[in-house]
């Protein structure tokens, strides 16, 4: 096959069909309006294809899926689409990060002779590889999604509290990044950010906590026990400052009143932690007084002089390092 062919058969396989059908004629079939349609395939991410023949069978089935749940009231429209945008915008990311994983196996397939080209090399991922990883994506949803679920009612049976509680939340970022990213090779950037945003997510979860994103050169993350968050960051700095393929980080912690929405966590915490790790140095902890209120014996903390943080006018960071005599659990 040409490379042509070759493209659209790998559209096929990721896909499962041939393309055969307008917008309008999906939407047809799946018993929306066009309108609502054009709303999902926003939701979901997609462009307007126009009168271009871009659907297949399983958008038929997709969209007819949808007009079901409305047509059956099992949820309310607003509720369908909002759900739809955060599927969207989840895949989106998750395909990204997939594909730029997938192009290392690509090339060494290409190199030692398995796959003659790039495209035959991705045709016979998507052939073999792909129904696994389907399966291992759906596995891992399912996993997730209990534990938001046990998460969200364990905050109490009040409508007003399910979105909101009280968090410690993380901010971990690399010291001097931005200087690091001009002087390093793309290849080196990129595997020195996917090393950070593995090991932290790693040690995160490791104490029990929640990594909510990663911004390249920055970690959010959050736990419900202050002193357990406290034991996260102190590992993070130990762990990663005494790697010598990573650089500095620095950590600002901070407790109080958050609001979860979108995937993501809002709310003064958040951004007292964020201004926090901006001000610490390298490879230090600086906590919030709330935090520090939380904690042992196991803990020693030291109140610096205050300083403006933008938003929380003069504030006085604490450091806190592990007492002499104590390990992390």
């Amino acid at each position: 096959m040409n490379r042509s062919e070759l493209r659209e058969e790998l559209v096929h396989l990721i896909l499962g069909g041939e393309l055969t059908l307008t917008s309008s004629e999906v939407v047809d079939k799946g018993g929306l309006s066009l309108e609502d349609g054009q709303r999902l395939w926003r939701a979901l991410g997609f462009p307007d294809t126009g009168e271009a023949v871009a659907y297949g069978d399983s958008d038929v089935g997709a969209v007819a899926n949808v007009s079901a749940a409305i047509e059956a009231g099992q949820l309310d429209e607003e509720t369908i689409y909002r759900l739809a945008r955060a599927l969207g915008t989840t895949m989106s990311r998750l395909a990204d990060w997939q594909v730029s994983t997938l192009v290392d196996q690509v090339e060494h397939d290409v190199e030692g002779g398995k796959s003659e080209s790039r495209l035959e090399a991705a045709i016979g991922l998507a052939t073999d590889a792909a129904p696994g990883f389907e399966q291992l994506m759906i596995y891992a949803w399912r996993r997730h999604l209990a534990a938001a679920a046990a998460r969200m009612e364990a905050l109490g049976a009040a409508d007003r509290e399910l979105l909101s509680t009280v968090l410690t939340v993380g901010f971990a970022d690399l010291s001097r990044f931005t200087s690091l990213s001009n002087e390093l090779d793309d290849s080196t950037l990129g595997t020195l950010v996917e090393n950070f945003e593995t090991r932290c997510t790693d040690i995160v979860t490791a104490h029990g906590g929640r990594v909510i994103k990663t911004l390249g050169d920055a970690v959010l993350f959050v736990t419900l026990d202050p002193q357990q968050g406290t034991r996260t960051a102190l590992d993070l700095v130990g762990q990663i400052a005494s790697r010598d393929d990573m650089p500095d980080i620095r950590v600002g912690m901070a407790t109080g009143s958050a609001i979860s929405r979108l995937g993501d966590v809002f709310g003064p915490p958040v951004n007292l932690a964020a201004r926090l790790s901006h001000v610490a140095r390298s490879n230090r902890v600086l906590i919030d007084a709330a935090t520090a209120a939380t904690l042992g014996d196991e803990f020693d903390t030291r109140t610096l002089p205050p300083r403006p943080l933008r938003g929380f006018g003069n504030v006085s960071p604490i450091t806190v390092s592990e007492r002499r005599g104590f390990r992390s659990r």
